[in-house]
């Protein structure tokens, strides 16, 4: 979602699926975004690739 933002060059600044600062103290876990589970969601999907290949 674009959300405008007088802070940034821009004007506006992007966010995800919810308001990070805003559900974090509500929540017992959450990643954020970039930098979230989206290098181990690719590393398991590679090693089962590499897996179900190896079984063939």
């Amino acid at each position: 979602t674009r959300v405008e933002d007088a802070t940034r060059k821009s004007g506006f600044r992007l966010l995800g699926d919810v308001d990070y600062e805003t559900v974090a103290p509500m929540c017992s876990w959450i990643t954020p975004v970039p930098g979230g589970v989206g290098p181990m969601t690719i590393a398991a999907l590679m090693k089962n690739t590499f897996l179900a290949c190896s079984r063939k």
